[in-house]
C-alpha cells in the first residue's frame, strides 16, 4: 500500500479545517471587544423579552411559518425545472402544469379557509 495516494485526502482535511479555524481564531484575536450593557442584553424579534419563554404562541404563527416552507420548497423545484425545460419536452412541461395548479387550488383553498389573513 503506498501512502501517497492519501496525501491529497491529507491536504483536503488540513486546508479545509484551515479554512474554517483560522477566520475564526483571527477575528477572535484581533477583533474589537467592547461589550456593553446593550450588546449582552437577550435579542429576540427586535423587542425586549416580557414574559416566561414557555409562553403559548398563537396557531397562527405556525400555520405561516408553515405555509411560507410549504410554498418556498415548491417554488424551488421549479428552478430546476426551468433549466431543464429543452430536455424534459411535452411531458415535462404537463407534468409541471399539473404540479402547479395542484399548488394553485392548494393556495386557493388556504386564501378561502382564511389561513392567510392575520388579525
Amino acid at each position: 500500500m503506498n501512502l501517497d495516494q492519501y496525501l491529497p485526502v491529507l491536504l483536503f482535511i488540513l486546508v479545509g479545517i484551515a479554512v474554517g479555524v483560522v477566520p475564526l481564531a483571527l477575528g477572535h484575536v484581533l477583533g474589537p471587544n467592547r461589550p456593553d450593557a446593550a450588546k449582552n442584553s437577550p435579542y429576540e424579534c427586535g423587542f425586549e423579552a416580557f414574559e416566561d419563554a414557555r409562553m403559548k404562541f398563537d396557531v397562527r404563527y405556525y400555520l405561516v411559518a408553515i405555509l411560507f416552507i410549504l410554498f418556498d420548497l415548491e417554488i424551488a423545484f421549479l428552478f430546476p425545472w426551468a433549466v431543464t425545460l429543452k430536455d424534459v419536452g411535452v411531458t415535462g412541461f404537463v407534468a409541471v402544469v399539473i404540479f402547479l395548479s395542484i399548488l394553485v387550488v392548494g393556495f386557493a383553498y388556504e386564501w378561502k379557509k382564511g389561513a392567510l389573513n392575520w388579525e
